[in-house]
């Protein structure tokens, strides 16, 4: 028996379409439909992963007689109709799609903690003496860095996931139904909406709050603590609608695909020079922002560092509170947020020209 008559018999024992294998393998259905017609040979990965699908030998399955093994009791059938999601991805994509916003919302909610912990709030007046007072702002501090740390922990293993995921699906079959789109469109609309309303409360509550008790730090807390949830909302409803976007998928997973990962594709030939294109063209945009952030955070350091000084203004005189709001290490962040807005111009303009030829 050949790999071709192996290979249907597998498929037919769990009901499985050549788009499921497909998407289960990580190709195209055309790439399942060479094989089965014996115009093309799977690569040794994808033999693996078939042998793993459908817990057979390697032997067997290249040179051996499948057709007459008994079928696996346990053996999990594939549904019938049209194609499905067989590789997890919906779930993936919404657990991913809680996890960002959540990450995000905790170095807002971080932020929140500082201001909480300012000179002249409630919670700072319960440390009164000298040495309290330094708790009080450690505590402040604390808040804060607990903040970033659970926003970077959060954002970075979900992102470690994420691209592990793509790595192993680096094309789906889209699945989704017009009803699963228009569910995303108003789980879309939903978000958006709340979103902007929490803002909005937030801005009035916060308002409401300085104008009645005259204290700044408690109406930032409740304006970023609302911020937040906002922020939450309107990401969460964002990547939502975007899920159901295969192919805006498809053609995002070569960023975190390698060259030679492209190469292992078994796509066609035209499809694959237009992936080897985009790839070079997200190294360029990867390259320039790197070298325009590196320049960024230098001017940043050297702004930080000897802005004072060569502006005659001395530490002490920051420290003490004597310097003059305006004084250069008042603005030493402003490179950063240069450096970010040139490289959304460089990633528009190359991707602009790309587009052109």
């Amino acid at each position: 028996m050949s790999f071709r008559g192996n290979l249907q018999h597998l498929r037919a024992t769990r009901n499985m379409t050549q788009e499921q294998l497909a998407m289960l393998l990580g190709v195209s259905r055309q790439s399942v439909t060479k094989w089965e017609a014996e115009k093309s040979y799977p690569e040794m990965d994808k033999l693996i992963k078939i042998c793993q699908i459908f817990e057979c030998s390697l032997d067997d399955l290249v040179q051996g007689d499948l057709t007459d093994r008994a079928p696996v009791p346990d053996a999990k059938a594939m549904p019938a109709g049209p194609a499905t999601d067989v590789c997890g991805y919906d779930e993936h994509t919404r657990r991913f799609a809680r996890r960002v916003p959540t990450g995000v919302a905790a170095f807002v909610l971080g932020v929140v903690g500082l201001v909480l912990f300012e000179e002249g709030t409630a919670l700072r007046g319960l440390f009164n003496s000298g040495m309290a007072a330094s708790w009080g702002e450690l505590l402040g501090l604390g808040a804060l860095f607990a903040g970033v740390l659970a926003g970077v922990g959060i954002l970075v293993s979900a992102g470690m996931e994420h691209s592990a995921f793509v790595k192993a699906h680096p094309f789906i079959e889209d699945f989704y139904t017009d009803e699963d789109r228009l569910q995303a469109r108003q789980v879309l609309v939903r978000g958006l909406v709340a979103g902007l309303m929490f803002i909005m409360m937030g801005i009035l509550l916060g308002n409401f709050i300085e104008h009645q008790s005259g204290a700044e730090a408690p109406a930032g807390a409740a304006l970023l603590a609302l911020v937040a949830v906002g922020v939450w909302l309107i990401v969460y409803a964002g990547m939502m609608y975007g899920r159901v976007d295969i192919n805006e998928y498809n053609r995002d997973a070569v960023e975190e695909l390698e060259v030679e990962d492209i190469a292992r594709i078994d796509v066609p030939e035209t499809v694959r020079d237009e992936l080897r294109l985009a790839k070079r063209m997200h190294k360029k945009i990867e390259t320039a922002c790197v070298v325009i952030m590196l320049v960024s955070t230098i001017f940043t350091l050297i702004w930080l560092f000897m802005g004072p000084s060569l502006a005659g203004t001395t530490w002490d005189a920051i420290g003490s509170g004597h310097a003059a709001a305006d004084s250069p290490v008042s603005y030493f962040w402003l490179p950063l947020v240069i450096g970010g807005i040139l490289c959304a111009i460089v990633s528009i303009v190359l991707k602009g020209i790309d587009g052109d030829r």
